[in-house]
């Protein structure tokens, strides 16, 4: 029960360019948003 207490803690995950609130699970490696991600691409 204390790992599932951990996770439930954690602080919502924000893009680090923008600042957007992010739906990705907090243990995803992933840092920015959709949008600037693409933007990055182009």
């Amino acid at each position: 029960m204390l790992t599932l207490e951990f996770y439930r803690n954690l602080p919502e995950k924000q893009c680090r360019e923008c600042g957007k609130k992010m739906d990705e699970q907090h243990e995803c490696y992933v840092q920015e948003c959709e949008r600037c991600t693409a933007q990055q691409k182009a």
